[in-house]
Formats: structure tokens, C-alpha cells, sequence
């Protein structure tokens, strides 16, 4: 589970801690991935962490040599900043690029042998619902997301037939850290107060709020269960029906 520490990621592994799996949790902040240790350790949890950037090759192999075969991977790692394009640097556009489709594709890459080995595995991507439509000032994330998803549809089909499955969650704005920063952007660029800016965002959904992180924790552990063994290369969006597709 990368990106396992904070907001989604967090949901996502005390969701499948609880209903009996064996997680390794992986972030870039130690802090927090000692607290999600302390906090499953008090609940009987089988939770171990790691620090590993994800964008790098080199630790993501050793991140896997170090783990082990697994039989679930949900690549969660994400980023997210806005700007409009002729203010989106080169440096965030490959920032945005690196954590968000390659880590993906770092970190699929290497837990396919020993799934292939045992003939079984899921592989659940958490993308975005930028990963399948446009929006003003994201075009470096909204680009990023749907590199991730065109990959897991493109894995897809090379492991369909066999016991790997490849899908993706695409949640809209979640009611998590990476969208407060969102909240705080629009505040501070339209000069709206931080409740206005929410609702904005509350209002471009049609579930008309925004997502909690265990409403998605709850979608990656149905991709990832043996009942969800015959779907494959699909996309479960999560924002109350505003894409249909």
C-alpha cells in the first residue's frame, strides 16, 4: 500500500488490517507511519511500514525484495497542486508525472512476478476522477491521472485470462488533506472564505459532498477481495454519478 500513511491511503489500511490482511503500509513520512504502527499494534492489526519513494527505482526494488510476494497492491501515492497551464512549471509537470503514473507503474512492475509465479493477485490503482475528464488549472494532475489509468487498462489486458486482476478507483474530491490544500488555493485565489471554498467543491459533485476516505477504502477492498475476482481493467468512480461512461 503506497501513500499508506495519511488521508485515503490510512482508510485503505486499517480497512483491509481489519478484515484480516497482512498490510505493509508505505509513505514518505515517518512520523505518521509510526503512528498508523502504534495505532494497529493497539487494535491487533498485522501492520509493518516502510519509507520508500516511490519514483525511484532503485528503492522501489528493494522496497519488494524486502517484502516479499504479495497478493494485493494498491498503488495510492499521489500528488496534487493547481495553476493554470502557462503557470505550471516543467518541474511540477514532471513531479506530478513521476509520483502519479510512474510509482504506479514502478511499483506494479515489480509485484507482477511472483503473481504471475502464483497465478494470483489484484492490483488496485487509487486514481482519480481527473483521470477520466478535464478541469481548469489541473492539467498537470488530470494528465498524470490519466496515465495512470490508461496503464492499468493496458495491464489489464496482459494479465487478463490468468488470477491478476487490474482496476482502478476514481474518487472525486475527498474529504482529505491533499483537497484542504485544494480548499486553502481557491481561498486564497478568489479571496472566498475557506467554507465557500469547500462548497464549491462540494457543489461540482453530485453527491453533493465530498467523499469520505473509508467510502473509498471500502470500493479498493471489494476490487481487492476473491468476490471481485471476475472484474478486470475497470474503473469504479466514486462521486455520486456525475461521470457516466
Amino acid at each position: 500500500m503506497t501513500g499508506g500513511s495519511k488521508g485515503i491511503g490510512r482508510a485503505v489500511v486499517e480497512r483491509l488490517a481489519a478484515d484480516g490482511l497482512s498490510v505493509f503500509a508505505v509513505g514518505r513520512d515517518s512520523d505518521a507511519l509510526a503512528d498508523i504502527a502504534q495505532s494497529a499494534a493497539t487494535r491487533g492489526w498485522d501492520v509493518e511500514t516502510a519509507a520508500c519513494d516511490v519514483t525511484d527505482e532503485d528503492a522501489v526494488t528493494t522496497l519488494f525484495e524486502r517484502v516479499g510476494p504479495i497478493d494485493v497492491l494498491v498503488p495510492n501515492a499521489g500528488v496534487s497542486a493547481s495553476a493554470p497551464v502557462h503557470r505550471t512549471s516543467l518541474d511540477d509537470w514532471n513531479r506530478h508525472l513521476a509520483v502519479n503514473a510512474t510509482g504506479v507503474f514502478l511499483t506494479a512492475r515489480a509485484a507482477l512476478p511472483a503473481m504471475r509465479e502464483r497465478d494470483h493477485g489484484r492490483i488496485v490503482v487509487v486514481a482519480s476522477a481527473a483521470a477520466l475528464r478535464g478541469a481548469r488549472y489541473i492539467s498537470a494532475y488530470a494528465a498524470s491521472k490519466h496515465a495512470a489509468l490508461g496503464f492499468v487498462r493496458s495491464l489489464a489486458s496482459e494479465v487478463a485470462g490468468s488470477g491478476i486482476t487490474a482496476n482502478a478507483v476514481c474518487p472525486g474530491y475527498v474529504d482529505s488533506a491533499m483537497t484542504t490544500r485544494s480548499i486553502a488555493n481557491i481561498s486564497a485565489q478568489t479571496g472566498r472564505g475557506e467554507q465557500d471554498a469547500r462548497a464549491v467543491l462540494e457543489r461540482q459533485q453530485p453527491l453533493g459532498r465530498l467523499v469520505e476516505p473509508d467510502e473509498v477504502a471500502a470500493a479498493v477492498a471489494f476490487l481487492a477481495s476473491d468476490a471481485a475476482a471476475p472484474i478486470n481493467g475497470q474503473t469504479l468512480v466514486l462521486d455520486g454519478g456525475g461521470i457516466q461512461h
